[in-house]
């Protein structure tokens, strides 16, 4: 998985691929949202689409960047277990 080129500001120097596995931190800093708040979204249901890719609480959580762009321009989203 590719690591993000933040500028200055927080913001992503390039938009990628649709298909990049983010990290909760590299959503937050493209949303600018706290990882707790994605925590809380993913609990909630009201954040983008997720994958979590080992069980258990401390499970590793990865968002597809064309989920985090779309929840971005409001589209619906719901968990992927």
């Amino acid at each position: 998985m590719r690591k993000l080129a933040l500028t200055s500001a927080g913001m992503p120097q390039d938009a990628g691929s649709p298909d990049d596995w983010l990290t909760p931190a590299e959503v937050g800093h493209i949303t600018r949202l706290t990882t707790s708040t994605l925590k809380d979204k993913r609990w909630r249901g009201t954040g983008p689409k997720f994958t979590k890719l080992s069980p258990g609480r401390g499970g590793r959580i990865r968002y597809r960047r064309a989920d985090v762009d779309a929840w971005i321009n409001g589209e619906r989203s719901e968990a992927v277990a």
